[in-house]
């Protein structure tokens, strides 16, 4: 069973060609024993699938239809009206754009982590301790958990506005055709907690921003992404929530003990390929048969393993503590110092190691530091905290070429800040003269900013046509799928990003694509993904994940990533002709 469910899940489901979902019946002596079924994330979520393959199972087991269900959240807030849909989904950018990024990167983990983390920690003992809080705070388990996860990260960084990203469809247990689909994954709360405060009065706070949360509109995830990824190369902040909570465990069976684990034991084990680690601490929750059970999955430069471990046993320590009448207020301070190299900016954590390698990675770059601003850098005296760039750079090396350097890489590179304008803090001009330049604080506005010569604006990043062979086919594919990008020199707001879900402009061509934009810029949606990479295939082009064209990346710079498509061969030969 193991290896069939490996081999199933290996298989690449083409959206394009075949449904995209996958099957297997597994047969002994003849006779039908097991039935596997794997789903593509982009039309069904973790809870839809276990609500299908229930529903399947009883079906197999000759069981009647069943029973209409209660009504489910999603169904409350579709029936909301549109203007009113459209307000929350501007509320729903807001939030994203007001929670400070990499709030957990800098307080634990290995440096430079390479891989991630998943635990799964039963606790017969912490069922009672949380039905007790859940009573005294009035409140659900599932939010006194997320309260609880809330004061963990609070407790350890200091931060105190923190962004969780919960699953709404998980907080109905009623199995509900209507939610397999996708309609609304997650929604963004953010959580603010009160320094001194005592735990009741988190789990009220929390409470209250889940409701609001719930409240928002008729969700459509690809212009919402979309959306998103605009506002967030704009900002050259990518917001990522620190808190990932999910009301549904995963199966027990899921996880295999790791060497010298008691097979009956509270913690299991399974082990990750080093593969990029995930920004944000996840977090499942499930109370089944008297019995809590977390499963945690973390990246090791957040929480590294012994962090990992240790985290769902302080969460149950927490419960037993509140259980038998402890306040544990909030801590006003961090528990745990930022580690070296990490700098508070307006708008989130930045690791000033990682700036530096970045822009060193630009050709003419011949040395760079970055550090932190003050009055005298160019920004002004007494102006807000902000970094300056200082580089030494070939002729012909600009400030918009480092800007937009940094914003190819802000979803590639955890602690990565790109504020409004990147600019060099020290040039070397063709004559040997050195230019210094200031990096304005994060978040200025475009009218202020200017540098330490002349008072001229920094110039804005220029548009640019397609040049190569490759810049053309994805220009023209881009034409061909999106629908349209904001009018030339203007820089869209919230509101303007999520109106009637992208700017018309179709009748713009492949020359009038601007490849220093990112693709949500030319109104491309999470909906046209898969259309615009059978584009490109049949451009004789591949190279690019789905998962690359949702982020912040400009054109230009996932043009580089294509290469021609490997030779196949002919009809006849055995061989593969799937892309």
């Amino acid at each position: 069973l193991e290896a069939a469910t490996a081999a199933l899940a290996a298989c690449p489901i083409d959206p394009e060609r075949r449904p995209p979902w996958l099957a297997r019946v597994l047969i002994e002596a003849g006779k039908p024993r097991a039935v596997l079924v794997t789903a593509h994330h982009l039309v069904i979520d973790g809870w839809g699938l276990a609500v299908l393959i229930n529903e399947l199972y009883g079906r197999l087991c000759g069981d009647a239809a069943p029973a209409p269900a209660p009504a489910h959240p999603l169904d409350a807030v579709a029936e909301q009206p549109l203007e009113r849909a459209r307000a929350a989904e501007r509320e729903w950018l807001t939030r994203l754009a007001a929670n400070p990024a990499n709030v957990l990167a800098p307080f634990g983990g290995t440096p430079g982590g390479g891989g991630r983390h998943r635990l799964q920690y039963r606790s017969a003992a912490a069922y009672d301790d949380l039905d007790r809080v859940a009573r005294r705070c009035g409140a659900s388990p599932e939010a006194v958990v997320l309260a609880a996860l809330a004061h963990e990260v609070a407790a350890r960084t200091g931060e105190h506005r923190l962004l969780a990203s919960v699953v709404v469809s998980n907080r109905a247990r009623a199995a509900h055709r209507s939610s397999v689909g996708v309609r609304a994954l997650t929604v963004p709360v953010q959580l603010d907690l009160r320094p001194g405060a005592e735990f009741g009065e988190v789990v009220d706070s929390v409470v209250a921003a889940c409701a609001a949360a719930y409240r928002h509109g008729q969700y459509r995830p690809a212009e919402l992404v979309a959306a998103q990824a605009r506002m967030d190369r704009r900002r050259g902040v990518v917001a990522v929530p620190a808190i990932e909570y999910n009301c549904y465990s995963w199966p027990r069976d899921y996880l295999a003990p790791v060497r010298n684990a008691p097979p009956d034991g509270s913690v299991a084990w399974i082990s990750s390929a080093a593969d990029e680690p995930c920004e944000t601490l996840y977090v499942d929750l499930s109370r089944d048969a008297g019995v809590v059970t977390l499963d945690v999955t973390v990246g090791d430069h957040l929480l590294d393993a012994g962090q990992a471990a240790a985290l769902p046993a302080r969460l149950c320590g927490l419960l037993r503590a509140l259980a038998e009448g402890a306040a544990c207020p909030v801590p006003a301070l961090p528990l745990v110092p930022a580690a070296p190299g990490w700098w508070r900016a307006p708008q989130g954590w930045a690791c000033l190691p990682t700036a530096e390698a970045v822009l060193r990675e630009h050709p003419g770059v011949l040395d760079v530091s970055v550090a932190p601003g003050g009055g005298g850098t160019g920004a002004g005296e007494g102006a807000a905290p902000h970094l300056v760039a200082y580089a030494r750079v070939a002729p012909g090396v600009s400030p918009g070429d480092l800007h937009r350097h940094v914003l190819d890489r802000l979803g590639e590179e955890p602690g990565l800040l790109a504020p409004d304008r990147y600019v060099l803090s020290l040039s070397l001009s063709p004559n040997g003269s050195d230019l210094p330049l200031g990096l304005p604080q994060v978040g200025c506005p475009a009218d202020q900013l200017r540098t330490a010569v002349g008072g001229a604006e920094v110039p804005a990043i220029p548009s640019r046509g397609p040049a190569t062979d490759a810049e053309r086919a994805l220009a023209a594919a881009v034409a061909t799928v999106g629908g349209g990008g904001p009018p030339d020199g203007t820089s869209a707001d919230t509101e303007k990003d999520i109106r009637d879900g992208a700017w018309a402009n179709a009748s713009a061509g492949p020359a009038a694509v601007d490849m220093n934009r990112c693709l949500a810029d030319h109104g491309v949606t999470l909906a046209a993904i898969p259309r615009l990479l059978a584009l490109l295939q049949r451009s004789g082009l591949t190279g690019i994940a789905s998962d690359e064209l949702a982020g912040t990346a400009s054109l230009g710079h996932l043009a580089a990533a294509l290469e021609p498509l490997p030779p196949r061969a002919p009809h006849g030969h055995g061989g593969d002709l799937s892309p």
